[in-house]
Parts: C-alpha cells; structure tokens; sequence
C-alpha cells in the first residue's frame, strides 16, 4: 500500500464532518473532505440546536452566525391540539448548566454553508466535490482510499479516515462494519409552509409537538416559515404520502381555514433506529448518521453526530501529537453507549408516546408531563436529558 499521506480523510460534507474537518484544521492538522455530491447539500432536514450543542459552537463563531438566521425557541411544548391543553417544558430550568439556555431553530444548511466557506479559505484543508468512496483498504500506518473523481479512479492515502458519510455510509460498508436496527413503518411527510399558525393557534412555542384526533404531527418554527411533521397510514407508498391533495388536506387538519396552504417544500422520509456494530475499524472510525441513526422526534440525530465529532476530533488530536492509537477505543466506549441509550432510546421513547392514539392514554401522558413541568426539580432533570446535557456527562465519565 505504501506509506500513508500525512492527512486525515473526512468523508462526507454535512454538518458532522464538516465541523470534524474544522475542528482538525483548528489544530493544524491537514484534511482532505470528500463529497459525492456537487456542493454542500441545501436540504432542510434537521433544524433544531440543543444547548450543549450550541455551547460547543459558540467559541467557533458558529453559533452567532446560526443565531443571526434562526429563532430562539427558550420554551417547548407537548399539546393536545384539539383542546389546547399542554405540557411546557421551559429552558430557563437549566440557565445554570448551560451558556444558551433555549434551543435555536435554523436549518442545518446553514451550518454547513458557513462552514464550508471558511473551510474554503484554509490551506490546510483539501475540498473534494463530485468524489465518491468505491473503495478502501489500511494496514498499520494508514488507510488508502480509492476515490472515484471525474470518470477516475485514484488513490489517496491517509492516517486515519472519518466516515461522516450518513445513514447509507459507503465507509460503514467497505469497512464491513453491521448496523442492525428496524425502519419504522409509517411514513413522515416534512411539509414547509409560511402560513403564520402562531397567528391561529393559541400559545404554540417555536416548537411543538401535537396529538389530534387523526393522529399526530409536529410544528417548528423557523424564520418566516412553518416546517410541518405529518404522519401517514404506514401502507402509503413515498410517492402517494406527498400527493398534494393528501398534504393539503393533513394541514386543513390543523387548521381548516387556509385552503390551499402555500407550499415551498414537501418530502417523504421513513425512520431508522439503528447502530452501528462498532464504531471504529483499524483506522476508519464512523461518526453521525454512519455510526447511529434516530426518529427526529426530540431532534438529537445531528446534535448527537457534532456530540461525536467533538469527541473523536478531541482524541485524533492527541493520537496525532504522539498518543497510544487505542485512545480512539475510549471513543466508541464513551459515545456509542450514550448514542444506545440517550439517543436511539429516547427518541424511540418520543415517537410512541405521540403514536399512542387512545384518548384515555393520551390524558394519562399529559396528565404526567404536566407534573412533570410543576416541579422545577423533575422538570430539570428531564430537560438534562431531552437537551442531550446529561448523554454528554455520562460519555464524559465513561473509562
């Protein structure tokens, strides 16, 4: 194979490996970020900034820059959409433990926009678009990637290779690394809209969580715009779930006196709830959507994936600068059980709570998070957890 190219090979240009890109550059380490598409994707996909998340991008300017195109969200709620009843779990709980005490909505376009274009500017860092991974072998110095660019395959060789590559990871599965898991049998429909519900619904937070009577759905807030979770018969195919009558007649649920809504975005999406079997293979470790993927609902699938990038990007560092390689295990050691248990758990947690569709059982719910917010001590210490604060204390005690 050769000697390896003193570089690290980041693979995928979304937010996580974008920010590990970042974070080694900041140190002087040299990049190479690869992406098969033609630029930094635009999708809206997620769109919610947890505390601690935005605790870690505030020294990088990032979270200025998010905040100058977002919306604070410092309340959240779980509702009954008929009646108005709700649960609202507020931020300030937590204003001790954290700099930015409220979510922040903004999609995570921007993010990676911003980053991209500091990258850009970086002699250190190599930007690859339009290159895709067809294949990769390592040994005990380093990994060599074949990279497919321009009709070519070339060789590129490398110390270490991040896959940040996302739930259909072309590292993940040249690394013959498993990633068992369900896909969840509905279908979600993300409909984007800039009718104001907050003018025709009483109290909404940016961020809201909502059982009807037909089932269930979601509203966040961002800027001038509504994105709208809509949950569908499971036996809908993709292409039936967006017809635009059928989306039409989901948000006249909500609210029946806007027809037609005005549509910018409509995309059918199912969920996963998978991990992968390690996180680390040799020298190819895996990070974000690669390493675990989640149901949106609590929206910690891209917080968890910078939560890694932190950790990992902290330990290649240190094994950079002359530590014992096997410092990356304490990686998967600390964020692969949380991603287990306070990410995939959670969010599974979430989802069947808003699919229960028995009206008794739903009271019994509120009834219970309702309790839960009365008291300032438990109210805190579940807004530790859906703010992802007390995942990071546990990977952070982990040997």
């Amino acid at each position: 194979m050769g000697a390896a190219t003193d570089r690290v090979l980041v693979v995928g240009a979304g937010p996580v490996g974008l920010i590990a890109a970042l974070r080694l550059a900041d140190v002087g380490i040299p990049v190479t970020l690869i992406e098969k598409a033609a630029g930094v994707s635009d999708d809206l996909r997620a769109s919610t900034f947890h505390p601690p998340t935005l605790d870690m991008l505030a020294p990088y300017g990032l979270t200025a820059a998010l905040e100058a195109r977002g919306l604070r969200c410092p309340t959240w709620q779980i509702r009954m959409h008929e009646t108005g009843e709700r649960a609202v779990f507020d931020l300030s709980l937590i204003a001790d433990e954290t700099d930015h005490p409220y979510r922040l909505q903004c999609e995570q376009a921007h993010l990676a926009a911003v980053i991209a274009e500091r990258l850009a500017g970086d002699n250190s860092v190599e930007i690859l678009f339009e290159t895709e991974l067809v294949d990769l072998a390592q040994d005990a110095d380093g990994v060599t990637a074949i990279l497919r660019r321009d009709g070519e395959d070339v060789p590129l060789g490398a110390r270490w290779l991040i896959g940040a590559d996302g739930g259909q990871s072309a590292v993940r599965r040249l690394a013959g690394i498993g990633f068992a898991g369900d896909t969840y049998p509905e279908t979600t429909v993300l409909a984007t809209t800039p009718f104001a519900f907050h003018d025709v619904l009483d109290d909404l937070s940016v961020v809201n969580y909502c059982w009807s009577a037909e089932g269930n759905f979601a509203l966040l807030q961002l800027p001038g715009l509504w994105r709208c979770s809509l949950y569908f018969d499971p036996t809908l195919g993709l292409e039936e779930a967006v017809e635009m009558e059928r989306v039409q007649a989901q948000l006249r649920r909500i609210h029946p006196g806007e027809a037609p809504f005005e549509i910018h975005d409509k995309r059918p999406y199912r969920v996963h709830q998978r991990l992968a079997e390690t996180w680390r293979r040799g020298r190819v470790l895996l990070a974000g959507d690669a390493a675990h993927l989640n149901s949106p609902s609590g929206g910690m699938g891209m917080n968890g994936g910078i939560h890694d990038a932190f950790n990992l990007t902290e330990k290649l560092k240190a094994v950079w600068e002359g530590a014992d390689p096997d410092l990356l295990d304490r990686y998967e050691r600390q964020r692969r059980p949380v991603a287990a248990r306070e990410i995939l758990a959670q969010a599974d947690r979430n989802r069947k709570r808003m699919l229960e569709t028995d009206p008794g059982r739903r009271r019994e719910l509120l009834r219970d998070l309702q309790a839960i917010t009365g008291d300032p001590e438990r109210a805190r210490a579940y807004l530790r957890r859906s703010s992802m604060l007390e995942g990071l204390r546990q990977a952070e005690a982990a040997p």
